[in-house]
């Protein structure tokens, strides 16, 4: 989970990073009102943690600012004004919690997680991919029930791979996502991947449970449905003829375009298209399946 810390004083703020970062929480930072804001408003964030006493612009107005906003996010507000009439105007602000300084590690963490839970109340928390569970209020990470003791970073590539099941991550688009600056090279998110593997394997995952896309980057494995053997073994058996037939449609299609069509040609590729339209979508390509029904 990505978490803004908005907090002037460098110290503070490299505590708390350190406390949420073994935690396995992303941590982006900033040193005054403004930047807190802006940071805001460009990332999609699964909590703030908010000082008062800022520069630029202080944590009450930028509060009021992100509601007036429609934002929901959590916000937990860090302050050593603490008397009751602080902690009004800040609730009153829009805070969800508040936390005087100096606080305790523990209770900030337990704020944290109390923020996140409220927030996930109403969807169902456990985001899974086969056997692979990751608890986003716990932080933890289990495969088959066996927990997975895995690195901050590692985890943050799991929760991300698995929000998005579907997608393919380049490393660029990896880095984006998990570094908020100081980006290292491509290779670290190699080195991150390889470790992520062999803690799944050793958990009873498969050596490519995190796929490659050869030339674009990284992705979970496709899951097959109970029942789709069979079907994957009748593709790999016709792909090659379905292959061959819409070669001869892109050859129709040079014909066409060079105005040389003829009327066996013409017959001879709508017998293609129809036959590919049901094979197509048989095989689970549905969107071939419906641009061959529109040749």
């Amino acid at each position: 989970m990505r978490i803004l810390v908005v907090e002037d004083d460098p110290a503070i703020a490299f505590l708390i990073e350190t406390i949420l970062e073994a935690h396995k929480y992303t941590i982006d930072l900033a040193s005054d009102g403004q930047v807190g804001l802006d940071l805001s408003d460009a990332y999609e964030y699964d909590a703030i943690l908010l000082d008062v006493t800022l520069p630029k612009k202080d944590g009450m107005s930028v509060c009021r600012e992100i509601r007036a906003r429609g934002s929901s996010v959590p916000i937990l507000l860090l302050t050593a004004l603490d008397s009751p009439a602080d902690r009004t105007r800040g609730l009153d602000a829009g805070a969800d919690d508040y936390l005087g300084k100096p606080f305790d590690r523990n209770e900030l963490l337990a704020r944290i997680r109390a923020l996140l839970r409220r927030a996930h109340a109403s969807t169902v928390p456990i985001l899974t991919w086969g056997s692979l569970q990751l608890d986003p209020v716990s932080t933890t990470v289990t495969f088959d029930e066996r927990s997975i003791p895995l690195t901050p970073k590692e985890y943050a590539l799991v929760e991300l791979l698995l929000r998005n099941s579907k997608r393919v991550f380049s490393c660029n688009a990896i880095l984006d996502r998990l570094w908020s600056e100081d980006s290292p090279s491509e290779d670290t998110i190699r080195t991150h991947i390889k470790g992520l593997r062999h803690k799944l394997k050793a958990a009873g995952a498969a050596a490519d449970f995190i796929e490659t896309v050869y030339g674009i980057g990284y992705r979970l494995k496709p899951i097959e449905a109970p029942g789709t053997a069979p079907l994957t073994e009748a593709w790999e058996k016709f792909k090659g003829q379905v292959s061959e037939q819409v070669a001869i449609l892109e050859q129709l299609a040079q014909k066409v375009l060079d105005r040389e069509v003829l009327p066996d040609w013409q017959e001879r590729g709508k017998q293609i298209a129809h036959s590919l339209t049901g094979s197509l979508g048989t095989f689970g390509f549905s969107l071939s399946s419906e641009l061959a029904r529109q040749i």
